[in-house]
């Protein structure tokens, strides 16, 4: 299943929640009827949107289910997923987070830089999370560095201005 948002805080006294959208979607994500999953207690369970607006460029929605702040506030901090046959078919060059994550990064002179542990920022500022021997190194997402991406071999091949590296290798 691939994340497509976290629930933040209550919104109201009704049990609407504040979701922070991992999705470029999130009209069509979290729009009313939608089923999403969220994990509890060691168990995915299905969730039915109830209610959805927007709110300064974040999603408001209700559940099925939830009707107060306090049973809200209790499912703040879960992450809303979908499984992955249910995600929208990216353009060519784009990918999404999961895609990434496990992906081995070289450089272009065959140097093994670290493996991606995430991806951080948005649309207009990614960056990789690249797990390496000293730490972890955050890599511009941006094609001019990144020169090659291929998920299905699991492999990012990157041609760093000098430096890079080591100015954006944050200690263990």
């Amino acid at each position: 299943m691939a994340v497509v948002g976290t629930i933040g805080r209550p919104h109201g006294i009704r049990g609407q929640v504040f979701v922070n959208p991992d999705t470029d979607f999130p009209e069509q994500r979290f729009r009313s009827g939608a089923t999403l999953y969220v994990r509890r207690a060691g168990r995915i369970e299905p969730v039915t949107v109830s209610t959805f607006r927007m709110q300064q460029a974040r999603p408001v929605i209700g559940l099925d289910g939830v009707t107060d702040m306090e049973a809200a506030r209790a499912l703040g901090g879960l992450e809303f997923r979908v499984p992955i046959d249910a995600l929208v078919t990216l353009p060519d060059g784009m990918f999404y987070h999961h895609d990434l994550v496990g992906c081995l990064v070289v450089t272009t002179a065959g140097l093994e830089v670290g493996t991606v542990s995430g991806v951080e920022g948005d649309a207009a500022n990614t960056r990789l999370v690249v797990k390496a021997d000293g730490g972890d190194v955050l890599i511009p997402l941006v094609l001019p560095i990144c020169t090659e991406i291929d998920p299905k071999a699991r492999r990012i091949v990157i041609a760093p201005p000098e430096g890079l590296i080591e100015l954006n290798l944050h200690g263990k």
